[in-house]
């Protein structure tokens, strides 16, 4: 068996890097993968439209679907990004979509797996903003508002994104806060976290002393400038670069 974690590719244009070399990476898993976990932020933005108007992603659409048609099982989780998923993602992809956390066992191992945007309780700007945008009642406002003004959102969102990105890389210890989560997964019975989000490409076991059961937590880095994923295979997990 093996499954394959990816996050935070952010995607925009066919024609950047990061696109071409995630179309690689996609073809060279037809009929190499069972399990593709999608750990949010695919693309730069993605909301579920009944119009579909992201056709600069149909290329992704169509690897992802000749995965699905030859037997993978996907599972994506909404990030920051990418959410209310629709249509495209949900039935022509066959996919299983989640909005936060779950916990699963796969391969032997209990894993608590998310995107990661929620693992920062301090974070309450954010936190608010994502009530706002995930809630019942955005999703069925996107079924009636036109792209064009859902664009202008992205717009100011992205902005707002990237300025305060380093001002919160400095005010927030990243890996601190993934690995207070693992602890805390650890606690719920898991032996082992994965998550997307932070950027932060690290695999590496928890010390929890000798009667505790080893615990991995893998951070999957981005498909922006790492190419980093994570990769399961008998139950070990490890991270990896494409």
């Amino acid at each position: 068996m093996r499954a394959i974690f990816l996050a935070d590719a952010h995607l925009a244009a066919p024609a950047d890097n990061n696109y071409v070399r995630l179309l690689d990476f996609l073809h060279d898993l037809e009929g190499n993968v069972d399990e593709l976990f999608i750990m949010g932020d695919l693309f730069d933005f993605w909301i579920g439209f009944p119009s579909n108007p992201f056709v600069q992603y149909e290329a992704v659409l169509a690897a992802l679907e000749l995965l699905v048609a030859g037997g993978c099982r996907l599972t994506y989780f909404e990030g920051n990004h990418d959410f209310h998923l629709g249509e495209a993602i949900a039935h022509r992809l066959k996919a299983e979509i989640h909005t936060g956390p779950i916990i699963r066992d796969i391969q032997g191992m209990r894993l608590y797996l998310c995107h990661g945007d929620q693992l920062n309780p301090a974070d309450r700007g954010y936190r608010l903003l994502r009530l706002l945008l995930h809630n019942r009642l955005a999703a069925q406002a996107v079924k009636v508002i036109p792209p064009a003004f859902a664009f202008k959102i992205r717009d100011k969102l992205q902005h707002s994104s990237r300025r305060s990105y380093h001002s919160k890389t400095a005010r927030w210890d990243y890996r601190t806060i993934i690995l207070s989560a693992a602890r805390t997964a650890g606690l719920r019975g898991c032996s082992g976290l994965v998550t997307g989000h932070f950027h932060l490409a690290f695999c590496e076991q928890l010390d929890c002393g000798e009667t505790a059961p080893a615990f991995t937590v893998l951070s999957l880095g981005d498909w922006i400038t790492q190419f980093t994923y994570g990769e399961m295979r008998d139950g070990t997990l490890r991270l990896a670069t494409y």
